[in-house]
């Protein structure tokens, strides 16, 4: 006891501070002693982490894991799916991307993000691996509340054609050696009058705003755009879609990635 009073009098001596009030039988904290208190937990809590990071790289884990979704993936274990994974790897930075189609898969090729998660495509790269996903996603076409088609019922493609379609286009979908699924509702322009962007969010608030009518995944509309657009009641709408993990096969992929893709594919 001696020995710990001495190493907080000469701690006391080096910090020009007074840590605990001794004009009581039993010493207690100072105000001052409270906070440096708390610093020095700080400090070996940020040792502990230093050290499981250092033996988590160790064994294997990546410093850095990123992710490229598709807004075309809903899943219902998704939040579930992040919880454990940030129980599993509290120190791990997680880099979240969002792109679709060609952009997405050139992503995940050039070594730019670990893994995809993308509306299935009808091939891929040699380079690329992928696996379908348990749970698909469905998309449905939309407008705004005050726009003409609004009001019909029945619609087939000559109706779609007299007006604009708000449509996906993406930066590198010839370069990126993926091609779209014939099947797949982003396959070709209906009309001839469109304009375009290169994500689902940006589609849906053009669409909120009444400049035409866009093919987008119902979970966004339900969660961002309720009671802002109209469903069409379109001859082969609404769509399923089914959702593809991919990775490059010429990067293994670490710990953290590893157990997230595993998880993917388990819950979808």
């Amino acid at each position: 006891q001696s020995t710990v009073s001495s190493a907080i009098a000469n701690l006391e001596v080096d910090l020009g501070l007074t840590l605990f009030d001794r004009s009581s039988r039993k010493p207690a904290l100072t105000a001052h002693g409270k906070v440096m208190l708390r610093r020095v937990q700080d400090i070996l809590a940020a040792s502990d982490r230093l050290d499981r990071a250092a033996s988590q790289l160790g064994a294997g884990l990546e410093a850095k894991l990123s992710v490229v979704w598709s807004d075309t993936y809903q899943s219902d274990g998704f939040e579930a799916m992040l919880a454990a994974f940030d129980q599993r790897f509290p120190d791990l930075e997680f880099e979240n991307l969002v792109a679709e189609h060609g952009d997405l898969v050139s992503l995940v090729q050039t070594g730019r993000a670990d893994i995809g998660v993308v509306g299935a495509q009808g091939s891929y790269p040699p380079d690329i691996g992928s696996a379908t996903l348990a749970e698909q996603s469905e998309i449905a076409l939309f407008v705004a509340l005050q726009h003409p088609l609004a009001l019909q019922n029945d619609i087939n493609a000559d109706v779609l054609a007299q007006h604009r379609e708000l449509r996906l286009n993406t930066y590198l979908q010839e370069q990126s050696g993926a091609t779209i699924a014939p099947s797949m509702p982003y396959m070709a322009a209906v009309s001839r009058r469109t304009w375009s962007a290169p994500s689902y969010l940006m589609l849906m608030e053009m669409a909120v705003m009444g400049f035409g009518w866009a093919a987008i995944p119902r979970w966004m509309v339900t969660r961002f755009a309720t009671g802002k657009l109209h469903e069409l009641d379109a001859n082969g709408w609404p769509r399923r879609v089914p959702v593809d993990a991919v990775w490059s096969r010429r990067k293994p992929l670490g710990q953290a990635g590893t157990w997230l893709l595993g998880q993917m594919l388990e819950t979808g």
